[in-house]
């Protein structure tokens, strides 16, 4: 079959806007939010702090019940107050120390044959706990002109087997943009493995565009799709056929969630993620420990609270559906699994 001409059917469910459209139609204040959800305005607080407002698209909106002010999905997304207080020791704007990782501008080179590349400082969705809340993409992200620097340095090193696109989220740059740097990517020799982390397809189904399989399906490095999702709930029959159509291309599917008060804190929430993640061919990978961002404080769950969530999950779920608990540590050469 001639890949260019392939055309992937879509169930109804998955019909809805242009992912575009809905890039640009996303909810980016907390009062309209909250007046869609019939929810009173007194939740919203303060408004969000200019250089991380408020967006939340149509698609994920659906999702949130509409008069619970306890909403776990609303709880990721809804500006508070408590973003707002002084930070608790040990919270800062860099928390990874990033910045101090980059040989060059968007480049991140932290553990051993492998980089980061972060594409772009947009996102479908502006997650209120996200670490990089207070990156300086202005001055550390690179310009689609000066990817290349990024490129040279990947070539320069041949112990360099795995390329991460982050971002921001990579999936925001069009599928022209995206296939340009792919093949950029994948005419060195000496990279094996191609990764994309991306909350895009769980946001905006529609994001899972033919043009994007057709990408994807094509002969290259091996393709690992990392999603980010944090409940059950953010699965619905649009995120489900979506999944089906990555699947489809031949690129492994894999999960990362953040533990978050509120949100997922409880071994129930999390069987029922693993339990629903694996049902649309994903793997759970990794269960982080919130990273001490400044602004997100009241996300965190105390270490000892994890490690017991977590290990009632593992006494009543198979191994493979049970994803690891780590922290990340500014320095270390791993991600360190508690």
């Amino acid at each position: 079959m001639n890949k260019q001409a392939r055309i992937i059917p879509r169930s109804s469910t998955t019909l809805h806007a242009d992912w575009q459209q809905e890039l640009a139609t996303a909810i980016k204040s907390s009062r309209e939010l909250l007046r869609r959800l019939e929810l009173p305005e007194t939740l919203a607080g303060v408004d969000p702090q200019p250089d991380f407002p408020m967006r939340v698209p149509l698609s994920y909106l659906r999702r949130i019940e509409k008069g619970n002010p306890a909403d776990p999905l609303l709880r990721q997304v809804l500006a508070r107050e408590e973003e707002h207080l002084p930070p608790p020791p040990g919270y800062g704007p860099d928390p990874l120390d990033e910045l101090r990782q980059m040989p060059t501008p968007g480049l991140l080179h932290k553990y051993p044959g492998r980089v980061l590349f972060t594409l772009t400082g947009a996102c479908a969705i502006h997650c209120r706990y996200c670490f990089r809340r207070h990156y300086p993409y202005a001055d550390a992200n690179p310009a689609r002109d000066h990817w290349q620097a990024g490129l040279d340095y990947i070539r320069a090193d041949p112990s360099i087997r795995e390329v991460i696109l982050s971002g921001g989220d990579p999936l925001s740059l069009s599928d022209g943009r995206l296939n340009d740097l792919l093949d950029d990517l994948e005419s060195i020799t000496h990279v094996h493995r191609l990764r994309i982390h991306s909350r895009l397809p769980v946001v905006i189904p529609s994001r899972v565009t033919s043009q994007l399989c057709v990408r994807l399906e094509q002969p290259g490095c091996q393709r690992v799709l990392v999603l980010h999702i944090n409940h059950a709930r953010e699965i619905d029959q649009a995120v489900a056929d979506a999944m089906a159509e990555l699947r489809a291309t031949g690129v492994t599917l894999l999960n990362q969630a953040v533990l978050l008060q509120g949100v997922n804190d409880s071994p129930e929430a999390q069987m029922a993620l693993a339990e629903a993640l694996f049902s649309c061919g994903i793997l759970p990978y990794y269960l982080h420990q919130l990273d001490t961002v400044q602004g997100a404080a009241h996300f965190a769950v105390p270490e000892a609270r994890a490690r017991s969530i977590i290990q009632q999950v593992r006494e009543q779920l198979p191994g493979y559906l049970v994803p690891t608990l780590v922290e990340e540590q500014p320095g270390r050469r791993s991600k360190t699994p508690l």
